[in-house]
């Protein structure tokens, strides 16, 4: 695994769902999470539920966090498993 895949999923571990008190990715709400070389990451977003309350919260919160991974230069998120996916996936993509 690339040091910057690792870096993001250490980064993803501190993003906790307070609902649960269990860090995003020991929930498995991360899939799919790949990088390319040029630190353009992209992943799934699998909110606990499909009418999870803060689902639009923690996808801001996982966006910020691997944002502020060194070397990541873009990122793509699509949030799947949710009434409002669609809608979710378009608006945390355009912040």
């Amino acid at each position: 695994m690339c040091v910057l895949k690792e870096a993001i999923i250490e980064k993803l571990g501190t993003v906790i769902d307070p609902e649960t008190g269990a860090d995003v990715v020991r929930m498995r709400l991360i899939e799919d999470l790949e990088v390319d070389e040029a630190g353009r990451v992209q992943y799934v977003f699998r909110p606990s539920s499909p009418v999870c309350p803060i689902a639009v919260h923690l996808a801001q919160q996982i966006k910020q966090a691997v944002a502020q991974v060194p070397g990541v230069t873009a990122q793509t998120i699509t949030v799947t498993g949710y009434v409002a996916a669609e809608e979710l996936t378009k608006l945390i993509n355009e912040e």
